[in-house]
């Protein structure tokens, strides 16, 4: 055999080795968790045969605790770059095989490398979280690692988009990263986020918890709010990632990608003409409107257990992709509390981040009252809505379907927010607040000196009447040009196409800064 091939054959095994990772006692307990290997989730995430892997060379340089015994190719973590439906995307997945996934300054470095690529070439990042958190016998230098890393994702934010997958645990100073990126996905029963475990909880308060209970899956996606998506499976996972980037430009220099649909643009949907109740009081189903309207009915919901009360998302129309956020008159009656309004914030920042156009679809009758949101900042948290709206400066169309009440319709995307194309349906109901409440403000006293009950309820329909008829109404928006027209429901699908395709060259600079100070 030739020097050449014994170089080649050298080459071979190191290979092999290197894939083997933690070996296979530890691939088979991986398994055995329900849990695929690092390697199995990049090549069920990206396109067959895509995948070419960055440092499988790279080994840790610690010598303390015995480390300088164990040297594993990779040092636990699988970095490279790879194509989603044939784009571009750089992929990093800890590699639990290998020191428990645990983060030392080798694979800190391996993941910076392929941050600071993607933001060169300017294409998403996806992570794949699965590690045990700081390795210990790196002490400092492990901490080191993390802070690079949250640099990156800092410096990264609003430039690609970054996409986290917990698949594992995720734990202590790990959860920031994730927690900096765009969206984070999670999958239940195996995947966890949590500060501190169930045993130092234990220890400092006296409360016992399992993982599950403390920082799985349901606990993010619908409690704290930390998760975007909640996935029954590792496969599932992968599906949506591939699904939400389909909406998703490359980074901020560019556009989503166009997606020709058969959906004809002026297809007219009768049932929105009816489907608002005639009782105010009656609620109805926002996703009815949002199915009605957009491309071939699809819409892919983000956050979609958190804050049920505000529903925000992508959907398709035209064939370009379009951020939704709508009032959900069947939870709450569609009221914005401090979850909703940070929820609804985040999103319309991250459209506008990537030159997504926002379609907001109102039908709101106030901001929640009461001690519990006063006490918990409802006031600097609606801010943070109101200011994501007021900053935007993609094509911003905003449809109001029914009620619009106060601060609410202000929050909303209103004209005064710079909203380009404002229509209101018939139905719409746009005033400081609903004409009960007006008459019991205005005519309170009035209606209070009347003796006789009926006389009294029948003077204060009149008044609501009067009152409804002068402030409720659509028109008188429109008359001030508040609105841009009152338009038939059946047709707000065209309606809406048609006013993004005239936005589509929208250009619109903000004053010289060095960083807003929104609420936060």
């Amino acid at each position: 055999m030739s020097l050449q091939e014994d170089r080649i054959k050298d080459l071979v095994e190191r290979r092999e080795e290197a894939r083997l990772a933690g070996g296979q006692k530890r691939i088979d307990a991986q398994h055995g968790k329900g849990k695929l290997t690092a390697r199995e989730r990049i090549a069920a995430l990206l396109d067959e045969g895509s995948f070419e892997e960055f440092d499988m060379f790279v080994t840790h340089r610690c010598t303390d605790f015995g480390m300088d015994s164990t040297h594993i190719p990779g040092d636990g973590v699988v970095t490279g770059q790879g194509t989603i439906d044939g784009r571009l995307v750089f992929v990093f997945a800890q590699d639990f095989t290998v020191n428990g996934g645990s983060l030392g300054k080798s694979m800190a470095d391996k993941i910076c490398k392929l941050q600071d690529m993607a933001v060169s070439l300017g294409a998403p990042v996806i992570g794949i979280n699965d590690s045990g958190g700081a390795r210990i016998q790196e002490g400092v230098d492990s901490l080191a690692g993390y802070a690079e890393i949250f640099e990156r994702n800092i410096l990264a934010s609003g430039v690609i988009p970054q996409l986290s997958l917990i698949a594992g645990p995720c734990a202590g100073g790990a959860v920031y990263s994730p927690a900096l990126t765009d969206f984070i996905f999670m999958v239940k029963n195996t995947g966890y986020m949590v500060i501190t475990g169930p045993q130092v909880v234990k220890s400092v308060t006296g409360e016992s918890v399992t993982q599950e209970e403390l920082g799985g899956a349901d606990v993010h996606s619908r409690k704290s709010g930390v998760a975007h998506f909640c996935h029954a499976s590792e496969q599932e996972a992968f599906a949506g990632i591939r699904k939400l980037l389909s909406y998703l430009p490359q980074n901020n220099r560019e556009t989503a990608p166009f997606v020709p649909t058969a959906d004809p643009v002026n297809r007219a949907e009768d049932r929105l003409n009816s489907i608002i109740p005639d009782n105010p009081n009656q609620s109805y189903d926002i996703y009815s409107v949002i199915s009605a309207i957009a491309d071939d009915g699809e819409f892919l919901e983000v956050h979609a257990g958190y804050a049920p009360n505000i529903v925000v998302g992508f959907a398709r129309f035209g064939g370009r992709s379009v951020g939704v956020v709508a009032n959900q008159p069947d939870v709450l009656a569609g009221v914005l509390d401090i979850n909703a309004s940070r929820k609804g914030a985040r999103f319309v920042r991250f459209c506008d981040a990537f030159n997504i156009p926002i379609l907001t679809l109102v039908d709101v009758p106030g901001f929640l009252c009461g001690t519990q949101q006063e006490y918990g900042g409802i006031i600097s948290n609606g801010a943070k809505l109101l200011y994501a709206y007021g900053e935007a400066t993609v094509p911003k169309v905003t449809v109001t379907l029914r009620k619009s009440y106060g601060g609410a319709h202000i929050v909303m995307s209103c004209k005064q927010l710079r909203g380009d194309v404002n229509y209101a349906w018939p139905s719409a109901n746009i005033a400081v607040m609903g004409a009960s409440g007006a008459v019991g403000i205005l005519f309170g006293k009035e209606l209070a000196a009347e003796p006789d009950p009926e006389k009294r309820e029948a003077a204060a329909e009149e008044r609501r009447a009067e009152y409804e008829s002068k402030f409720c109404s659509p028109y008188q928006a429109a008359s001030r040009g508040y609105v841009e027209d009152v338009i038939e429901p059946r047709n707000t699908r065209f309606r809406v196409i048609r006013a993004f395709a005239m936005l589509e060259g929208k250009h619109q600079d903000a004053p010289a800064r060095k960083h807003d100070n929104m609420p936060l």
